[in-house]
């Protein structure tokens, strides 16, 4: 598979000044960033900029940050399933996960979330590829945000949407453990059929569901 890899960046005015989206970002330039303090819903910010550099090394990871200057205010991960997750076990090249999306709480008005997603896609980048992501309730900033948890997987399915991500069903232990909790897909439009035949044997281990 090819990894088609298209830097985009706009500017969005802030106050006085411009907060910049762009992506993906290379690992050797994240380095030089700085991860916002309140970057720590996953690992201490310290540890979570070393693994977004991590990702950005690999040769299907992307990184697309929002930036006040030199220090990285919100990030979106893509990479391939981990080893560990039924995501993985197609051994599909062109399956990429939407993992981590994190904003720091005082830009969070900002759209900077669907910015940064719809930056990912710019350039046809992800057409010969299936864009999956799992939502969880238990990583929900329900407290934060003070939304009930409904309007929490209402507010996440729009911004997967604004990419032209969809519901799909699947049989998952993780994502059945909990009525809102789902699984959004988009699947690119050079995916070939065989891909897209995989990926519905790996959402569903019981093949009478499909």
């Amino acid at each position: 598979m090819e990894h088609r890899k298209v830097r985009h960046a706009e500017r969005l005015p802030y106050q006085n000044r411009d907060i910049v989206i762009e992506g993906p970002v290379p690992a050797a330039e994240l380095a030089h960033y700085t991860l916002h303090s309140d970057l720590d819903a996953f690992r201490r910010p310290p540890e979570q900029h070393k693994a977004l550099i991590e990702i950005a090394e690999l040769i299907e990871g992307r990184i697309i940050i929002a930036r006040d200057a030199e220090t990285i205010v919100g990030y979106v991960t893509f990479h391939y399933p981990d080893e560990l997750e039924r995501w993985s076990e197609g051994g599909m090249e062109d399956l990429i996960e939407l993992g981590a999306i994190e904003v720091a709480d005082s830009y969070r008005s900002l759209g900077l979330g669907k910015r940064m997603i719809q930056t990912a896609f710019e350039g046809e980048q992800l057409e010969n590829a299936i864009v999956y992501t799992t939502e969880y309730y238990w990583h929900w900033d329900l407290e934060g945000t003070k939304l009930n948890v409904w309007d929490y997987r209402s507010m996440m399915e729009k911004l997967m949407q604004s990419v032209g991500m969809v519901w799909f069903a699947t049989d998952d232990p993780e994502i059945c453990a909990h009525p809102a909790n789902c699984l959004m897909v988009r699947i690119g439009k050079d995916v070939p059929l065989s891909s897209v035949e995989q990926f519905d044997r790996v959402r569903f281990r019981q093949r009478f569901m499909y």
